[in-house]
């Protein structure tokens, strides 16, 4: 796997990565998403879907994707790699490195595969060297358990500094944005949090992702 190599100019600038609620219907969750798409630089949207059948997820799917890739972003489905294709999305996204490596040949090369849920260095190294399209750090797991903050930025930072693979910096609130775009973090996740008010928190997280540059 490549490393990051050190270069004079300066790494792109972080985008947003928006994470929906676990979704059991998306109408009256369209105008939210407008909302949220329209506040700030989102790269991609994580659609969480309820347990259903595969009809109705497929539909689910089929109803967003529109408004999100007619804003320019991608539409990334949790797990359901199976139905990537079908629902009209860009990617999934599998937790686990087991998942994320069974559901490879299906995702790859049009699509999006993403890993998150990988419980050590070693695992996200081989999830990047397999070829997922990202990484990511500090999403919480089905018991929205995770690990201290402080562990999450040290594995962002280290990330950052070694790999060329893009690394997604999850916040669980607006006060960790900032701090994950320092640790260097290509793409900020925010989560539930946000979907309280999707038009104002959107907008302060764009805001937190243009850092002061250092002093000279």
């Amino acid at each position: 796997m490549a490393e990051r190599a050190k270069r004079a100019d300066p790494r792109p600038a972080p985008r947003l990565y928006l994470v929906t609620p676990r979704l059991g219907e998306t109408a009256n969750f369209a105008p939210q998403l407008a909302q949220a798409l329209g506040a700030g630089d989102v790269a991609a949207v994580l659609l969480r879907l309820a347990p259903a059948d595969e009809r109705s997820l497929i539909n689910r799917a089929k109803a967003l994707c529109p408004a999100v890739q007619d804003r320019g972003a991608a539409l990334i489905i949790d797990g359901h790699a199976d139905l990537v294709a079908r629902a009209g999305c860009d990617g999934a996204h599998l937790t686990g490195l087991a998942a994320f490596t069974e559901a490879l040949d299906t995702l790859k090369p049009e699509r999006i595969a993403g890993a998150g849920g990988l419980s050590s260095r070693h695992d996200a190294m081989l999830a990047a060297e397999a070829g997922a399209d990202y990484v990511m750090f500090g999403a919480p797991d089905e018991s929205g358990e995770r690990p201290a903050f402080a562990a999450i930025e040290e594995r962002v930072a280290w990330w950052a500094e070694v790999f060329e693979v893009p690394c997604v910096g999850y916040a669980a609130s607006p006060d960790e944005v900032a701090p994950l775009v320092k640790a260097g973090a290509d793409f900020v996740a925010l989560g539930d949090w946000l979907w309280r008010e999707p038009l104002s928190l959107v907008a302060a997280a764009a805001r937190a992702l243009k850092l002061p540059e250092p002093a000279s």
